[in-house]
């Protein structure tokens, strides 16, 4: 049997534009006798609340009729929300459903393992279901989960079982996985060692079907795969990009696939490539074309820059430069080279005059006291006002630049330089945008290299280094991994060789500045703990 696995872009809540999708892979995939979509396809995973208004519901419905008529002939699976039958109070439960369609006929078989996560909680919206059963079709026996129905990615020593050891005396020859896995730079791996495990431990071939996008934080990188029963990967389909190809079941039995046709990407690869992609669908499911951007000189801008004009196009970036008295020649240089190397627009609005009379005016409620802080934010929010008027004025969405470390510890001015409407590298460390800058060069100067050599300053008082105000980026980042990822005590990360002064001072930074990370535009997600659903802390405690 031939089974096309269908690797597409959703939006969440475009009926019509994913329902056409779905429509013209299955009519346009020729010689398949089965094709597969990934989990929740018709509505685009995750909707959260929408799934509470009848409308919304009634629309995937909607949806799904139409895929029935106009794909009659062509046998699929598609995921969709779907309403359960009556029970003995005459109450229906919504189920997270793949739905088999051909001629008429119909079979749901619906999720039993929900997600209950941060990113995810799909326990407060569907219900669990208790059902399993086999698709028969073409002679074969296929055992169809949902998600986490197959695996739990955390190895949670109270799983048991999970849905297929349930489904084994239904004696299956076929795993046929939907999924919307989200991506995070682990993940890719762990997602192959994982299905790689459940098929060597059942000896069954698995095709697994992911979708591929971004949802603001959420980003979805494909990567779906077919087993063969011997664990090798017969068919790979790419990493970020949509793709619909057909699976030969014959090459699956009988360990007749020999190599393994799978090479995940490095890390920076990942990263840099979901970046792109967070960025693009932010703007273009948004309805969103153009971009502006404060390009300081220094790495972070300079990053997300390039990030930009990749994903939406250099005509569609717009950048300005907002040097003070404080900035060096050698920053706005770099800021223009970069600009004129991308191709990106840029206009130069020197802030030392707006800086001076906000100063004088006021200077009766200062009076003598002297510089500090307070004119050092006093210029990072000027530089906000002038971004967000150039926003308001052409249409251009406003790209905040700040990195994960500063966001940890609150290196950054609420309403100026952390003011936005996406944050690119916001999940993503110093230490880490280094190394992807450094990627990014890897076979031309595109950001220029005394950027990334330079050390990082603000530049927002004389002779002014980020090393001023914290430790050294490289022992900072180890330390806020594993307070932030890993969860773990300054106790423990002192334990690690780590000096105590300087753990308890990241980490008393990190706590007390909660209340400005939840004030931020939403984090493109890159790492397996990101600011923002997944770290809910209480913005006041002790």
């Amino acid at each position: 049997m031939k089974i096309a696995l269908a690797q597409l872009n959703y939006c969440i809540g475009d009926f019509e534009g994913n329902t056409t999708k779905i429509i013209k892979s299955a009519r346009e995939t020729k010689g398949a006798d089965l094709v597969v979509f990934s989990e929740l396809s018709i509505c685009g995973y995750f909707p959260a609340d929408c799934l509470e208004y009848a409308d919304f519901i009634e629309k995937c419905q909607q949806a799904l009729e139409r895929i029935a008529v106009q794909c009659a002939d062509v046998p699929l699976l598609v995921g969709c929300p779907v309403l359960s039958e009556e029970d003995a109070n005459g109450e229906r439960q919504l189920l997270n459903a793949a739905v088999f369609l051909y001629k008429g006929e119909r079979k749901v078989f619906a999720k039993a393992r929900l997600e209950e996560s941060p990113l995810c909680d799909e326990r407060k919206y569907f219900a669990p279901s208790v059902a399993d059963d086999i698709l028969e079709w073409k002679g074969f026996w296929m055992a169809v989960t949902i998600g986490s129905d197959l695996c739990n990615w955390a190895d949670d020593p109270l799983l048991i079982e999970n849905r297929l050891d349930r489904m084994l005396n239904l004696h299956p020859n076929l795993v046929i996985h939907l999924a919307a896995s989200p991506f995070d730079y682990t993940m890719p791996q762990q997602r192959c060692n994982v299905l790689r495990q459940t098929v060597l431990k059942h000896e069954i071939p698995l095709l697994f079907v992911n979708q591929v996008g971004a949802h603001t934080h959420l980003i979805f990188d494909g990567g779906s795969m077919a087993f063969a029963n011997n664990g090798h990967v017969d068919k790979a389909l790419p990493f970020f990009g949509e793709a619909v190809e057909i699976v030969d079941t014959d090459t699956l039995y009988f360990h007749r696939t020999d190599t393994d046709r799978i090479d995940i990407p490095d890390k920076l690869s990942l990263i840099h490539d979901a970046l792109v992609l967070g960025v693009r669908d932010y703007f273009h499911k948004m309805n969103f074309t153009k971009a502006i951007i404060g390009l300081s000189g220094g790495l972070d801008s300079a990053l997300v820059t390039y990030i930009a004009a990749r994903a939406i196009g250099a005509e569609n970036v717009r950048v300005l430069l907002l040097p003070s008295q404080f900035s060096t020649d050698h920053s706005v240089t770099d800021a223009v080279a970069l600009a004129e190397k991308l191709h990106v627009a840029y206009d130069t609005i020197a802030i030392k005059p707006l800086f001076e009379g906000f100063s004088a005016a006021l200077k009766p409620v200062f009076g003598d006291r002297p510089f500090d802080v307070t004119e050092e934010n006093l210029q990072a929010r000027i530089r906000g006002v002038l971004l967000m008027a150039v926003s308001n004025k052409f249409g251009n969405i406003l790209l905040n630049t700040s990195n994960k470390s500063e966001a940890a510890v609150g290196y950054g001015t609420l309403y100026g330089d952390i003011c936005g409407g996406l944050s690119v590298i916001g999940d993503v460390y110093k230490s880490e945008a280094y190394a992807l800058a450094r990627y990014i060069n890897r076979e031309e100067e595109i950001i220029p290299w005394h950027t990334i050599e330079k050390a990082p300053s603000a530049e927002l008082r004389p002779d002014q280094k980020d090393s001023d105000s914290l430790p050294d980026y490289d022992v900072l980042d180890k330390i806020l991994y594993q307070y932030i990822e890993c969860a773990r005590s300054c106790e423990q990360i002192v334990a690690q060789g780590f000096e105590p002064a300087v753990v308890e001072r990241a980490v008393r930074m990190v706590n007390r500045n909660e209340f400005k990370r939840q004030q931020v535009a939403p984090v493109l997600r890159v790492s397996p703990r990101a600011f923002g659903n997944e770290r809910v802390m209480p913005v006041v405690a002790k």
